[in-house]
């Protein structure tokens, strides 16, 4: 059996575009803005980076627009068999567990702020990131998923 491609995926898109706005009231993508085309939208367009993992015991990015591609210097392919604990390096992955154990006891962040590693090992800073639970309307855990403002992300010198 084929695997689903998320990248184009309509009832994924809902359930990242659903499970933010239950939890934020936020609306994730501008009203004008076709349903049939926002999963294009998204990948393709969003003025934002996007990244959602799955519930594994160590879980893998299942979704990286193209924003987040090009954020973290990975391929769709490379990315999406990536757990996604290695966004961050070693001494930032407490820091960043507990903050992802803070998302799901409370459903959602917003205001993130920390330090993680593009493929070829630069440092970056990511500031007022939103993290929330990827749940389905019957209330099914999927994962996490970060959406990470652009212009709210800053290079990094190593120490």
């Amino acid at each position: 059996m084929a695997s689903i491609d998320l990248r184009s995926d309509l009832s994924f898109f809902r359930l990242l575009r659903d499970s933010y706005h239950r939890l934020t009231r936020l609306s994730l993508i501008p009203d004008e803005i076709e349903e049939s085309r926002a999963p294009e939208w998204l990948y393709k367009t969003a003025p934002f980076g996007l990244l959602a993992h799955n519930t594994a015991t160590d879980p893998v990015f299942l979704y990286g627009n193209q924003t987040a591609q090009s954020l973290f210097g990975y391929t769709w392919d490379e990315l999406t068999a990536l757990p996604s604990r290695l966004s961050a390096e070693a001494p930032e992955r407490d820091e960043r567990q507990r903050f992802l154990e803070r998302v799901q006891r409370d459903g959602f962040v917003s205001g993130y702020s920390g330090i993680r590693i593009t493929k070829d090992g630069r440092r970056f800073r990511i500031e007022n990131a939103t993290v929330w639970q990827l749940i389905d309307n019957a209330g099914t855990h999927h994962g996490q998923a970060a959406m990470l403002p652009t212009d709210a992300v800053k290079s990094v010198t190593s120490s």
